[in-house]
């Protein structure tokens, strides 16, 4: 067996959980842009699918995704089951680590990218529809192209052929689920009163929080991603900062300038932006590099954020403008900034003279955007035709929290007193705790304020 790093195995086994943690602070961040009467669903999409793909991966999504080749496509399954995925290092894939540990980081991967759609169609979805629809995307379309961009043979290659360069997963990951949620939008259709009634977010404090544990988890994500405790990874660890941090401000700054205040939830949304356009670029650009891409990140994915409003398509959560859009600047700018300096295995990009690397960047960003919507549409319909992809109009008026799951994620008002919530005849919604029931008592004889 080839020897096995110990410091490299913590490192990779770290940012495998770092990036795990980052799936239920999508469903906090995700859950305080929604509406209150669909907070719980919104978290539950994105917790669930830890679950859901969690175990497509190991019977057969990593096979198909790292497996051996099947003409540049995807993976056979011969590694079905994690067969021969063990203590032994593969010679491509984090050659100094147990095969098994570089599997389980690329799971984390493979387990938030369908949580990042869930954005896009939040407060009509059908659950079971959903359920169905993660295992199909996950299948059909993250694994193949994970397997173009990721895997030894795939034919576009993080550091060979005519593809670009991809160190953690910008094209994989964020062009990817930014287009499927393009293709959502438009197949889901717009939510009730869309256009006509307030749908702000309800809870600033979660989307903080959620965007504050995506940013402490991108750093596994990114410095992960090298597979080594060495200075490649700790320079992505650095430019993740500098970038994101860059973004946040720009971001904060371009609201500032439009809206007339400093919206905090648009320097939370800034930095989302920044970590997304980072990921490409993180193992091969340099510091004041990453500035340029934060910038571009909080410039780009804002202006994208209000050409959505224009055009008037429901994505809910602007998983296109910050995901689609970012992912697609940060690709395009490792053709720009990329350097051998950072990693001798990459490229050098434009600003060094590569001219061509901007080319070769562009062919996979329209691959994956174009496979990823047309799939996800084709798909989105089908199950609709099947499974129906809405809730009915009663059951979202009265908001998915009551009709899908019979739970609601506020149970108090500011006064103490339970908040009615009407459930449609086939939803019988959870009993009241103890505690709602005296405090119901309590303010019913007069004990509570208004």
């Amino acid at each position: 067996m080839p020897e096995i790093n110990s410091g490299d195995t913590a490192w990779v086994l770290a940012s495998a959980a770092l990036v795990l943690i980052m799936t239920p602070a999508l469903g906090f961040f995700y859950g305080g842009l929604a509406r209150n009467k669909n907070v719980i669903n919104t978290i539950m999409l994105s917790f669930i699918i830890v679950g859901v793909v969690g175990v497509q991966w190991v019977v057969f999504g990593y096979s198909l995704a790292f497996g051996p080749d099947v003409g540049g496509f995807i993976g056979n399954l011969e590694w079905f089951g994690l067969n021969n995925v063990g203590a032994a290092p593969h010679d491509t894939y984090f050659p100094t680590v147990p095969h098994e540990a570089f599997m389980v980081f690329q799971m984390m991967f493979a387990i938030i990218t369908p949580a990042l759609i869930t954005g896009a169609f939040v407060e009509r979805a059908k659950f079971s529809t959903f359920l169905v629809f993660t295992v199909l995307w996950a299948t059909l379309v993250y694994d193949p192209v994970a397997h173009w961009v990721f895997a030894k043979d795939g034919w576009a290659g993080n550091l060979g052929g005519y593809g670009g360069l991809d160190f953690a997963g910008g094209t994989v990951i964020h062009v990817n689920s930014g287009f499927a949620a393009l293709a959502a939008a438009l197949a889901f259709g717009k939510r009730i009163g869309f256009g006509k009634e307030p749908m702000e977010p309800h809870n600033v404090t979660y989307v903080v929080l959620g965007a504050a544990i995506l940013w402490f988890g991108w750093f596994g994500f990114n410095a992960g991603s090298e597979g080594a405790a060495d200075f490649t990874a700790t320079n992505a660890f650095v430019v993740t900062q500098v970038a994101t941090a860059t973004a946040a401000v720009t971001w904060m700054g371009m609201s500032w300038l439009f809206a007339g205040k400093p919206s905090v939830v648009g320097a939370a949304a800034g930095a989302v932006a920044g970590l997304v356009a980072i990921t490409p670029a993180s193992g091969f650009v340099q510091p004041m590099s990453a500035i340029a891409i934060g910038f571009g990140a909080g410039v780009f994915c804002y202006l994208a954020v209000r050409l959505r409003g224009r055009l008037g398509f429901d994505d809910s959560l602007d998983v296109w403008g910050v995901h689609g859009i970012g992912g697609a600047w940060g690709a395009f700018a490792t053709g720009l900034f990329a350097t051998t300096f950072v990693n001798a295995l990459g490229r050098n990009g434009a600003i060094e003279g590569e001219y061509y690397q901007i080319v070769r960047q562009l062919i996979p960003i329209g691959a994956v955007a174009a496979y990823s919507f047309v799939m996800t549409f084709a798909i989105l319909k089908v199950l609709d035709l099947v499974m129906g992809l809405r809730v009915t109009e009663e059951e979202e008026e009265i908001g998915v929290d009551v009709s899908e799951h019979g739970e609601r994620g506020y149970v108090f008002d500011g006064g103490g007193a339970v908040v009615p919530s009407p459930a449609p005849a086939s939803v019988e919604p959870r009993p009241p705790s103890e505690s709602a029931r005296l405090a119901e008592g309590g303010a019913a004889g007069g004990g509570g304020s208004s």
